[in-house]
């Protein structure tokens, strides 16, 4: 058993749905408050009569947007977590916000409720590109936003997408340039992916508009990593940045393989059992579906179940390969031989994976093809 536990709590409203999302989020025009506290303190109390014992190392609000959450929920989330768990000395307690949903009372008000560390979803420092986006707010409120959030928060990150439509090298290394002098300790870093479901895939299936091609990508993805670098802002994985001790700790729960809960709608959770084995779950994706759920018998998972040795594998290397440290063959003395052994020394020959201290990661040019580079370790079907 994993000795970091960390709590997911998933608010799934928004003000808009941006047309690249395919997070469980949805737009309703009211918001029960009061309700939907209740329905979180239930399967928080569920999930905390499972996990008696463990020691909560950190905490995270996702969505949906968070932000939109009543700051006295999110107070009472955190005190609930307090009454059932043990809080490690130095919990991380994060929540999403984007600029559109705050101002500075409200900050003020979530980090009294004991949040503190702000994640923003700024997406774009562009007017026209936050508007292809789909963002509800604009450059100027993004700005206002980091601003503001530094004052109120001692660790803060903010998101940009790149990697849009018709962005050239230069507009993004200027784009980025502003965003690291605004930037505290920690960025993340997506490029723009078309998912089937979404508004943008028709769109981009039409013609309406057209993605980079995977060089000029790749071009990006490289020019982003030496800016950040040269920054003081390194990966640690493939999409975030930091300083060295800003990490995102509860990220790395996941990149690492440790275990966590899942709270709210659609939440997913690993568990390490009695004997050893990860435990998954995820709860029903329908926010009133859920509440339901959880109203009548105290939780709303639709499914759980055990991960197979082989899937395990496969969890661990898609996310361990993402973290430029790489995946910990200490901690997990028998990954190596569940691998396909002749892909792993081909890819170790031809220099997109190394082996060394213990880690086995991608190189530089192996992150550039990184979906390759496990499609050809993964034990074969």
């Amino acid at each position: 058993m994993s000795e970091r536990f960390g709590l997911y709590i998933h608010w799934p409203f928004c003000l808009s749905k941006c047309p690249y999302c395919d997070f469980n989020s949805h737009v309703v025009e009211r918001i029960d408050q009061a309700a939907w506290r209740e329905a979180l303190l239930r399967e928080l109390d569920e999930g905390a009569d499972r996990t008696q014992g463990r020691i909560v190392t950190s905490v995270f609000f996702g969505g949906g947007t968070p932000s939109l959450m009543d700051p006295a929920t999110t107070g009472a989330l955190i005190e609930r977590i307090g009454q059932r768990w043990t809080l490690a000395d130095d919990i991380e307690i994060t929540l999403e916000a984007n600029p559109g949903t705050i101002d500075a009372e409200r900050f003020r008000d979530i980090r009294s409720a004991g949040v503190n560390r702000l994640s923003m979803g700024l997406q774009a420092l562009d007017d026209a590109q936050l508007k292809f986006l789909g963002r509800v707010h604009d450059s100027a409120q993004a700005i206002k936003a980091v601003e503001l959030a530094r004052a109120a928060f001692p660790r803060i990150s903010f998101d940009l997408i790149y990697a849009r439509p018709g962005q050239s090298l230069e507009s993004w290394r200027q784009e980025l340039d502003r965003a690291i002098a605004m930037a505290a300790d920690h960025l993340s870093l997506y490029q723009l992916t078309i998912e089937p479901g979404t508004p943008f895939h028709p769109m981009a299936a039409r013609g309406e508009f057209v993605m980079p091609d995977d060089d000029h990508a790749a071009a990006l993805f490289e020019l982003t990593q030496d800016i950040t670098e040269a920054a003081g802002l390194p990966a640690y994985e493939i999409s975030n940045h930091a300083r060295p001790g800003a990490e995102c700790r509860h990220n790395l729960l996941y990149w690492q393989g440790d275990d966590f809960l899942g709270i709210g709608p659609g939440a997913h959770g690993r568990l390490t059992d009695e004997q050893g084995r990860t435990t998954t779950h995820r709860r029903h994706r329908a926010p009133e579906i859920w509440r339901g759920m959880v109203m009548e018998k105290g939780e709303g998972t639709a499914e759980a179940g055990i991960l197979d040795a082989e899937d395990r594998t496969t969890e661990l290397v898609l996310m361990g390969l993402r973290l430029t440290e790489g995946l910990s063959l200490a901690k997990y003395p028998d990954l190596e031989s569940s691998l396909d052994s002749k892909g792993l020394a081909e890819m170790i020959e031809d220099g997109f994976l190394k082996r060394e201290n213990n880690f086995l990661r991608a190189t530089p040019q192996g992150r550039l093809l990184l979906n390759r580079v496990i499609e050809r370790i993964l034990p074969l079907e």
